[in-house]
Parts: structure tokens; sequence; C-alpha cells
């Protein structure tokens, strides 16, 4: 498209739009920008926006109203934060198509970190273009959550030398973590990528290509897929199916779902690993209720070597569209770090986490905020959680079980449960947790979704976290401590049926008080529901791939198999 230039009136604030720019990256590829800022004729910082999202769909913030789920207009590809508050604090918004999307030039080849050129490279050529333009002071920042703070970060780490500070809300870091959970995969990146469940989708056409079907002859890439059909979960899923067998209509969805274990594949240009290459401030915020992003939030966080901050904010997960909670933070940021303002935003501790229940916030200078005390919750008889193990064997202790059929041929989700008494004084918790469970399948894998939920006097409850596993996945490496488990993920270790064994499960960071008369309660089971109080605040494509065989799961939890939670006591009060 052509260039222009227009003056829009955004309830009468002027402002200037640069539609169909041109910016040229260091291979001749030239990406397309729209860049909008105030009508006066002097030089400004800038932030820039980028994704694959479509910069049309981004102009969406300046006529329609922020959208907080579960509004059926929030669309979470509107990412790139508020144009006209942006133009009003005095920056230039630059948002922009990367390589392969919308009105950009180029192929996109592989799926969320990308492949063929580095999507850092074209970031850093991006922002030194934008810090040459008139319109530029020459000072730059980023803007935008999800795939734009993402994007943030690997441009960070190419080290652009107009980029002076980055502030990065909800991003995705650990690539494996955003489509696996402890092995279980997560619908939600196919969301993304084909505007299913209400999201508008990726902006690419006939650009985007699979890096399974570039680096895999036709033969090798036949039998790949023919293993891969051989997982039940897969075989009875039928969109999974449709994509295997075609994976020119689905190539980046095609590409991830080829590759269900952790390795170079998904960590080549982890922004996790990149982490050591930014010298330049940084800003990590996430709300509460996402746990896997949490967690490589957190994880980025301990990684950064430079000025930083971290800011845990509460839940519910999904933020209005676009960002408008966090501006206020982010503007007070740039302000400090771009135009040279000292707000005392420094002087404050890098930590701040807000803490569910008491609605506290708590500061420090490092995560956790304070220093746990990890103990243990057990499972016991009559679905009660106690801090005393189980005196009875298992003959007189006898386990808890379900059955559950696959979602084929049925629509009930099984669930077990196990609750605390109520809670006699306030009892905090922050940080990250384990699950223990001894069970029993009759199958050689299942899923285990294990959910945490504060539960009022009145029934009312909250998600405060989650974890998964697939049992196939359980082998645990040498980061593991007490409360703080870690998985590979690099091979599976199918389960012998019929016996027992002790699957330890990565419960999310969280930061929760129990307040008096609550309970703490904890669900088990091998697939979620589709629809609860926590799924209905997200988007509806949200949730993790069925077990697709029939599967009876036998929970021990007797003296010799302690099955039980260890849990981050923080505060006084005990269960």
């Amino acid at each position: 498209m052509a260039e222009s230039f227009e003056t829009w009136d955004a309830g009468g604030q002027a402002i200037h739009v640069r539609k169909h720019l041109r910016a040229s990256m260091r291979d001749g590829v030239e990406l397309a920008l729209d860049v909008y800022h105030g009508p006066e004729d002097t030089p400004r910082p800038a932030l820039v926006a980028l994704s694959p999202y479509g910069k049309e769909l981004q102009a969406l913030a300046l006529t329609m109203p922020p959208q907080r789920r579960p509004s059926p207009m929030w669309d979470g590809c509107i990412e790139a934060g508020d144009i006209a508050r942006v133009v009003g604090e005095g920056y230039a918004h630059v948002i922009g198509d990367l390589r392969g999307s919308g009105d950009s030039g180029g192929e996109h080849i592989g799926n969320y970190n990308a492949g063929g050129v580095p999507l850092g490279q074209d970031a850093y050529d991006v922002i030194e273009w934008v810090a040459a333009q008139p319109w530029c002071d020459g000072n730059v920042g980023m803007i935008g959550i999800s795939y734009f703070g993402s994007m943030q970060i690997l441009a960070a780490a190419e080290r652009p030398p107009h980029l002076k500070a980055i502030f990065v809300s909800g991003g995705h870091y650990d690539f494996y973590e955003t489509t696996y959970h402890g092995g279980v995969m997560w619908f939600m990146p196919r969301a993304a990528r084909e505007g299913r469940g209400g999201d508008s989708g990726w902006a690419f056409t006939d650009r985007v290509k699979s890096r399974m079907l570039e680096t895999h002859s036709p033969e090798e890439l036949e039998k790949l897929v023919a293993k891969r059909l051989e997982d039940p979960d897969i075989a009875a899923w039928p969109n999974l199916v449709h994509t295997l067998h075609y994976p020119t209509n689905h190539e980046a969805w095609f590409d991830i779902v080829m590759n269900e274990l952790d390795g170079e594949w998904y960590e080549e240009r982890n922004p996790v690993n990149l982490a050591k290459d930014i010298d330049i401030p940084v800003y990590l915020q996430l709300d509460q209720g996402r746990g896997w992003t949490l967690d490589g939030t957190i994880e980025l966080f301990n990684a950064l070597k430079g000025p930083k901050k971290l800011d845990i904010g509460p839940y519910p997960p999904m933020q209005s569209r676009p960002f408008i909670e966090e501006h206020e933070k982010m503007f007070r940021w740039y302000d400090y770090w771009i135009k040279g303002i000292d707000n005392g935003i420094m002087d404050e501790p890098a930590v701040s986490v807000f803490v569910e229940g008491s609605r506290e916030v708590v500061t420090a200078e490092a995560w956790p905020p304070k220093d746990p005390a990890y103990r243990p919750l057990y499972l016991r008889p009559r679905r009660t959680l106690s801090p005393e193990p189980e005196p009875m064997g298992t003959r007189h202790a006898a386990p808890d079980g379900f059955y559950q059929a696959p979602l084929t041929v049925t629509d009930k989700v099984e669930i077990l449960s196990w609750a605390t008494e109520p809670f006699s004084e306030p009892t905090e918790m922050i940080g990250t947790g384990a699950a223990h469970i001894f069970a029993e399948i009759d199958q050689d894998d299942t899923n285990f979704i294990l959910r945490l939920w504060d539960t009022a006097p009145n029934g009312k409850r909250q998600l405060i976290t989650t974890g998964y596993l697939k049992a196939s996945h359980r082998e645990l490496d040498d980061r593991t401590t007490e409360g703080n488990p870690y998985h590979p993920h690099t091979r599976t270790i199918p389960v012998e049926p019929g016996t027992v064994e002790e699957y330890v499960i990565r419960l999310y960071p969280f930061a929760n008080t129990f307040l008096p008369g609550h309970r703490l309660t904890v669900e088990l089971s091998n697939d979620e529901p589709l629809a609860d109080e926590h799924n209905s605040l997200l988007p509806p494509d949200a949730f993790h791939l069925p077990v697709g065989r029939p599967v009876t799961h036998k929970v021990y939890r007797d003296a010799t198999h302690p099955s039980r939670l260890v849990l981050p006591f923080t505060g006084r009060g005990r269960a």
C-alpha cells in the first residue's frame, strides 16, 4: 500500500498518522509500519510495537472502548496499547507487521520462535530505522503485551544502540512451556495462529512455512507423522488428525504438534536463554492466574543482570484489550529511563507482589519476596487435607479413585477433591509448590491436572494456582528442590499399567492469604472442565488436549504412600 499522512481526531486530541511506511531490513525485505504522534513539529521518543497480528487491527484501540474479559468484543490480538494515551504522553507510537505478516514482505518460517531470519534481528533494524526518522529524537522503547512482549525480549537481546529500556507485560518466554504444560498440549497457540475462539489470529496469508517441512524429506516426514498419530490423545482429536495430514494448511501449528518434547527446536532464541545478552533496564509485569506464564516471567527476571523490576498483579489473568491497566506503570518507567524524569521509581523495591485474599502488596528485592517455609498438607480419607500424615496402611486407608472415559463418548469430567478445615487465622503462601501424588493407572499414560482454590464460607471460590503433568513426563531433573520440582520433558517413559508411581507435579507460582473461615481445596482430574469460574475468563480455546483413552486412576494416600501438597507458607497460621 502507498504511504499516506493524515490527521485524526481522537476525542478532541489531534493525532498525526503516517500509514504504510516501509523500513528496510538488512537483507532487503521491507516491513510495514504505522506511526501515530502529536501535531507538534518536534522530534519525540518512540515506543515500538511488533507482532504478526496486523497493524490495522491495533488501530481499533482509537475507536473502541477497552474490552475486559469475558466481553464478546474482547480480542486477544489487540495488544499494542492505547494509542491516544501513548501520543498524549509525548511519544510516537510505532506499530509494525513482522516479516511475512500483514503488509510486510518476506516469509515467516517456523513457529513462535520463528526461523530463517531471527525476529530479534528484524526488531533491531526497525528500532534503528525509527531512531533515524525526523519525528523521533533517537530514544526508543517498546510497547505491547503477550507476543508484543516477547518481541521486546528478542529485540533487547540484540542490543540495538537506540533501545533505551523495555516494559513487558504478559510476555511468553519458555517456548516449550508456552505450548506444552507439564507435557500436556495447550490449544491456545492454535487460537492465536488461526483466529479460533474469538481471537483475530496472525495476519498471515501464504507466506508462512513449516519448519518441519523445510528440514525433513517427504519420506522422513511421513514416518514422523505416522509415529505421532500413534498417540491416542492425538488420534482422538479430529483437528489434530487433520493438521497432521494437511500440514500446509496449518504450518505453524503442525510444527508445534510434531514437537511434543523439549529440545533444540524450542530452545533456539528462547528469551530466557537470551537474558544474559540484555543490558538495558527491563520492567516485567504479569497478573496472576496463568501460572506457566508467571513461571517463565520469574525465570527471566532472575536471569537478567541489569536494572530490572518484577510486578506481579492481581487476579484475573486476562487484561482488557488494549491493556490500559498497566499504562501508568509503563509511563513512569519510560519517563525515568527515556525522558530522564527523576520520579523515584528506582528508589522503590525491585519486586512487587499482590497477595490475593489479604489484598496486600508485598515488596522485596528478589523473588520470592519472603523466604517460604515449605510444609506439607496430606491427602487423607474422606476427601480432607491435613498437616498430619495418614497413620494407616493401604489396607485400611483404601485409595480414592476415578474412571475417566474419553471426551469422545462423554461430556463429564471426573474430579476428585480434598479440602482443609476452615483456617482459623490468616495464612499466607507465596511461591511455587509441589504435589506428590502416588497413583496407579491401567494405561501407559494419562494426564494429572491439579487446581488449587480458595473457597470462601459462602461457597464462592477463586483459582489460586494449577499444575499439569503428563504421566509419561514424570522424570525429574537435578534442578528439583523441596516444593520446586522441574521436569526436563526431553523424553517419555511410558507407565507400566497396574504399578503405583509417585508423580511430582509442579504448582505454578502464586500469592494468596487464606482468610479465617476459608478453606484450601485441591482438585485432581485427567481432563479439565471446559467451563467453570476460571475458564470463563479465558478465550474459549484456552484448554488442554484431553486424554484419548479410557483410564482408571487409583490415588493412594496412606502411611506407605504419603500423597501430599508441599506449599510455601510465608505468614502466620496453619491449616
